[in-house]
């Protein structure tokens, strides 16, 4: 690869060397048997490692899976699809999906944040194993379809606004 990077060497005679006619040369056998030590040395850690090691590779997946939910739920418009023919097209769609999920993965840890730290205040017991377990992913409070407004409320910099009360009634007319 750093040949290729330089320039010494084209990617075109790096094939060559390690296929011919759709089969893999001597050394391109070994190249991907090499990778297959790596695959079965991992396979053989996850097997025979203790829980935690699966646990922690379980709970990373749960975290991208949750990630993914939520970027189907805000990508609706034509059912998730990307739609655009040519590549631009296309990285302007994934940049700007990636940009709204940042925005309301920021906007969810932010007011998680300061739900835990009213809990907190009001002396109720949040332990730090619930705390690990809290995603910014969830998606229920998010309203995808209906009308949007973008007015910033007044509030001084670096405040955010009240939480809402879980036992008051659902109010329509609250910002």
């Amino acid at each position: 690869m750093a040949s290729i990077y330089t320039g010494t060497v084209r990617a075109y005679d790096v094939v060559a060397m390690l296929q011919r006619d759709g089969h893999p040369t001597a050394l391109g056998e070994a190249i991907a048997m090499y990778g297959r030590i790596f695959k079965t040395l991992h396979i053989l850690t996850y097997i025979d490692t203790d829980e935690t090691y699966r646990r922690d590779i379980k709970a990373i997946r749960n975290l991208q899976e949750g990630r993914h939910a939520l970027g189907r739920k805000i990508c609706h418009g034509r059912k998730g699809e990307l739609y655009h023919r040519y590549e631009r097209g296309l990285e302007n769609q994934l940049g700007s999906l990636g940009l709204v999920l940042n925005c309301v993965t920021l906007w969810t840890t932010v007011y998680l944040d300061a739900a835990v730290r009213q809990l907190r205040d009001q002396g109720y017991p949040v332990r730090d194993e619930d705390m690990a377990r809290l995603s910014p992913y969830v998606s229920s409070h998010l309203g995808v379809h209906g009308t949007y407004n973008f007015t910033l409320p007044d509030l001084a910099p670096g405040v955010i606004r009240d939480l809402r009360d879980p036992d008051a009634e659902d109010d329509e007319d609250d910002d």
